[in-house]
């Protein structure tokens, strides 16, 4: 399908927001900062999804996707630029009188938070336009996919050009920026059309918040509320656990290990997943993918032993790989006339990213590290448990 290739690589942009995790170790290196400080950087990225989701959606009913896309793109090139132009592109000299580089890197993030949130909106039901029939769910999951090469940029190009060519972090702005760039230029020259459903009257942000008064569809918001939360739970805490159960020091082995054991098996899950779902239907492997994961969480809970950890991790990564995509696309297409809306709801909600993995950290510092992973436990039985509602959904309707 050549009309998907620019779109793969619009996803793959919506990961750099992603960078701001690694992000947070790196400029604590570099600007000698508070960790509160440092932590500012993923806060600002992600409130932006918070911010903006709504508003975009209900911008998008009017102006449609294409131009939602554009304007997504346009804002993270602009936000990736900012380092740049104020020569941190990967010989970067620290000045320390003065905290004017970080402010310059903080508002850098805030415009790519605010890019990716955008694109989240207008790409995830974009990838319905261009699919045929009945295969949203899995062109969604092979999309998602790439969002993950995007985020592991974050992770792997900075260890790679230091050691290559000595070029400290701030390189990723640059590799960044003309990744952006081509993906502005393919997508237009490409001109990729969309499906502008018929409509007269444009959704308002009160019909947007009237949507959450229909039960199915709070459920499922919740849903990726609970998902995005513990995604950013695990990829922090697991680390945790390795060196406070195991004594092994992560900035030792760096970035990479936390990569390969969390980022790896949800792109390798989502890359599968999109062929599984030929096999087996959306709302069936809903229930299968959060019961693996939920054996993954088992598998930490009630071990000892690092190889059932690390394996607890990994299985983990791969039940997790296309719960996001499942739900979007299951929604969506149960309700398509309100496709604006409710991908202003669901993205806005990639902010729970923000409150799950506090939550986990109270716990864990109450109890143990360990015990801290009932909380993904009781958010990964919620999720199966949506399954399960969009599984007898779809009987219901065969039924009757």
């Amino acid at each position: 399908h050549k009309q998907f290739l620019p779109v793969y690589l619009i996803f793959l942009s919506m990961g750099m927001v992603d960078a701001a995790g690694p992000m947070v170790s790196l400029a604590r290196e570099s600007f000698t900062l508070s960790i509160t400080a440092a932590t500012l950087l993923p806060f600002l990225g992600y409130l932006m999804f918070g911010v903006l989701s709504i508003p975009m959606g209900i911008l998008q009913d009017k102006k449609g996707k294409v131009f939602i896309l554009n304007l997504g793109l346009g804002i993270m090139l602009a936000g990736l630029l900012i380092p740049v132009l104020s020569g941190m592109y990967g010989k970067m000299t620290v000045d320390t009188s003065s905290m004017g580089q970080f402010y310059r890197i903080l508002s850098a993030v805030l415009f790519i938070g605010a890019g990716g949130a955008i694109l989240q909106v207008g790409g995830n039901p974009f990838v319905r336009d261009v699919s045929e029939e009945g295969h949203y769910s899995k062109n969604l999951s092979r999309a998602q996919a790439f969002i993950t090469i995007g985020s592991s940029l974050g992770f792997l190009v900075p260890p790679l050009l230091f050691n290559l060519f000595g070029l400290d972090w701030s390189i990723l702005f640059p590799v960044n920026a003309s990744i952006v760039l081509m993906a502005i230029l393919w997508f237009n020259l490409a001109k990729v059309s969309e499906v502008k459903p018929k409509k007269t009257d444009y959704a308002t942000v009160k019909s947007c918040l009237a949507l959450l008064k229909n039960g199915y569809v709070l459920a499922m918001v919740l849903g990726i509320f609970t998902y995005c939360g513990v995604e950013i739970a695990l990829a922090s805490h697991a680390p945790i656990l390795l060196n406070d159960k195991f004594g092994i020091s992560v900035e030792k082995l760096g970035l990479v290990i936390s990569w390969s054991l969390f980022y790896l098996p949800i792109f390798l899950g989502r890359f599968f997943g999109s062929f599984i779902m030929k096999f087996i239907a959306p709302s069936r492997l809903l229930i299968v993918t959060g019961l693996f994961a939920v054996l993954g969480v088992l598998a930490i809970l009630f071990t000892n032993s690092l190889a059932m950890a690390l394996a607890g991790i990994l299985i983990i990564g791969l039940g997790f790989a296309n719960i996001f995509p499942l739900i979007f696309s299951l929604t969506i297409d149960n309700m398509p006339r309100h496709q604006n809306e409710l991908s202003g709801l669901m993205v806005t909600m990639i902010v729970g990213g923000t409150f799950i993995p506090m939550i986990m950290g109270a716990v864990a510092d109450i109890t143990s590290i360990t015990f801290a992973f009932v909380v993904p436990l009781v958010c990964l039985g919620y999720i199966t448990f949506l399954g399960i509602i969009n599984y007898n959904k779809k009987h219901k309707i065969h039924e009757g």
